[in-house]
């Protein structure tokens, strides 16, 4: 009898997990040696600098003393700006730069006592980096190179570049370019924002200089041209023996996305329009340092990168349309980093039109159900500008109520916020004369009256003390569509529970907008690095509109070239009332005052 073996094999599924799991084993081999590789490279590279950059170096050594410096620059020498190096067929960038120290010992120029010879010894750095590696930082060296006896009397002078952005905090590591006759001088900022540029040549008006940074914007000086015959900022005089300043501000570098549409929130294309900037670099007349003109596309947007921090103006150009609103209101701000959505709400251009814009004369917010009134005799037409904005300035009275109905109320806190020392602010604790690190307020429920899209969270004081640390002040928002709910959730500028809005954080993130936000809600975070310090809180306001209702304006359209009498009244507030002349597109804007 023969017996029967049994020979079962692989099933396809077994083979191919079998194939998977060597494979994932095989992938996470492979990519630990490449990375060993990579590590071995880089550090190979980094020796191969550190060998050409000492190299350099004695070279430099070996020179006379005053043929230390860079080729047309300040100090001038025989040493190349830049320069490439070839090792082992790989290109290394060699960039030079040798800088005059002014020597506290012996004074400083300008200072007391004044050297009246401040260029007591050279500083000489030189950076080395390849730059098809892949690397993401130079190697540096640096070397003193000082004179074999006393410096000479000097009677060039000094120029010192102060760089600072938009809350005058100093911008270190910017890059200034001068340029002046045969000089070229290309540097840095320290870490307080300044590049000292000792031992220059005087000269009259010479000097122009630019400051900038990857990622930022730019300033400097501008010589006086047939567009802009009278700069704001002329390039820089030196006068021997004298220190020279200039002051330029630079800040990291935002983005705006225009959007033109109709009453219905229908996109409308391949609309011309102009943008500027309220920053001049020139005055009589005024030239504006961002002044553009631009085309939406087939979608009704225009997408602009690189826009400066600034507050900007927006104009239709041509004859098809006229603005009869905007949200945020136009003129618009904004912030350094930042991306802004604008939306331009069209209608149909008429030979006569005017946009009256209602705020709030204290905060400067668009007022909602204000009442907006044009006659004349024989015209009388009225309108109630859209949602704007709903506000908080007020917690002394305490915790515990559910619905926003009394202003200085809200629902809940954790114990460790003070909101009566003074009235109207909103701080933490202090126990044993030192303030808590720490502390939380929950809002009551807002009700927005109607599905909206909200803007902008803004709260005051932006700026807080330094000892706090950064922000201070953190904020999440939730809403629902309905006023009863047994749990909020709190969301950042992202729509995830881990992110909060901060001073320079403050767009609504869109996934609130919609059906599903009628009621809404805030939670405030008070923090300090410091307990001898507390952030302190104002007040908060949210912009919103209601779909295509630009927020606190109206607009009248079809109107005779004439004077008008306008009248915008709303509760609570006085009533503003006065003529208005009326040609072409025509503008007026309302401050109300509380009553």
């Amino acid at each position: 009898m023969v017996k029967k073996l049994n020979k079962r094999g692989f099933t396809i599924l077994e083979l191919l997990v079998a194939i998977a799991v060597f494979l994932l084993f095989a992938i996470g081999v492979y990519g630990g040696i490449q990375m060993i590789f990579k590590i071995v490279y880089q550090s190979r590279m980094r020796i191969v600098e550190t060998s050409i950059l000492s190299e350099e170096l004695e070279i430099v050594r070996s020179l006379p003393f005053e043929s230390v410096g860079i080729v047309g620059g300040t100090p001038a020498g025989v040493l190349a700006h830049e320069k490439i190096i070839n090792r082992g067929g790989v290109d290394f960038n060699i960039v030079t730069t040798v800088r005059n120290i002014d020597d506290p010992f012996d004074g400083t120029i300008g200072g007391s006592p004044n050297d009246s010879s401040p260029a007591d010894y050279k500083l000489v750095e030189m950076s080395a980096i390849c730059a098809t590696c892949a690397q993401s930082a130079p190697v540096i060296l640096s070397t003193i190179v000082a004179p074999k006896s006393l410096e000479g009397a000097s009677q060039n002078g000094a120029l010192f570049v102060h760089v600072f952005g938009e809350t005058g905090q100093p911008i270190s590591g910017a890059n200034v370019h001068v340029q002046g006759g045969t000089t070229t001088i290309d540097d840095v900022t320290d870490g307080d924002g300044l590049l000292k540029i000792i031992d220059i040549t005087p000269g009259y008006q010479i000097y122009n200089i630019s400051a900038g940074k990857s990622g930022y914007s730019s300033d400097g000086t501008y010589a006086p041209s047939p567009s802009n015959p009278s700069p704001n900022k002329l390039p820089i005089t030196v006068i021997s023996q004298t220190v020279s300043e200039i002051f330029l501000s630079i800040d990291i570098i935002g983005a705006l996305k225009i959007q033109t549409v109709g009453q219905s929130c229908s996109a409308i294309p391949g609309v011309s329009f102009s943008l500027h900037g309220d920053k001049t670099i020139g005055r009589d007349p005024d030239v504006y340092k961002f002044d553009n003109a631009y085309t939406t596309d087939g979608a009704g947007e225009k997408d602009l990168g690189n826009v400066e921090w600034d507050t900007y103006t927006l104009g239709i150009t041509g004859t098809a349309y006229d603005i009869m609103g905007s949200t945020p209101m136009n003129p618009f701000y904004i912030s350094p980093g930042l991306s802004q959505e604008v939306m331009l709400v069209l209608r149909p251009h008429t030979a006569n039109s005017l946009l009256v814009k209602v705020k709030d004369a204290g905060t400067g917010l668009p007022l909602s159900d204000a009442t907006v009134r044009l006659t004349r005799a024989g015209y009388y037409q009225s309108q109630n500008t859209g949602l704007g904005y709903m506000r908080q300035t007020d917690w002394s009275g305490g915790s515990g109520q559910l619905n926003f109905d009394i202003d200085d109320k809200y629902f809940a806190d954790s114990g460790t916020i003070d909101g009566d020392s003074p009235a109207g602010d909103l701080l933490l604790k202090k126990s044993g004369g030192f303030y808590l690190s720490d502390g939380s307020l929950e809002s009551s429920t807002f009700d927005l009256g109607a599905h909206v899209n909200l803007n902008n969270i803004i709260w005051e004081p932006l700026n807080q003390p330094s000892q706090c640390g950064s922000n201070p002040i953190r904020m999440q928002i939730a809403t629902s569509d309905t006023q009863v709910t047994s749990s909020w959730n709190y969301t950042g500028p992202d729509g995830s529970i881990s992110t909060y809005y901060t001073a320079t954080s403050s767009i609504i993130w869109s996934g609130h907008n919609g059906n599903g936000n009628r009621y809404m809600r805030y939670k405030v975070f008070l923090g300090t690095e410091d307990t001898h310090e507390t952030p302190t809180l104002s007040e908060v306001a949210f912009t919103f509109t209601n779909g295509c209702t630009p927020p606190g304006q109206g607009f009248f359209s079809s109107l005779s070239e004439d004077a008008y009498n306008l009248e915008v009244s709303r509760p609570g507030y006085t009533t503003n009332s006065g003529e208005i002349e009326v040609s072409g597109r025509s503008e007026a804007v309302v401050n109300l005052s509380p009553i």
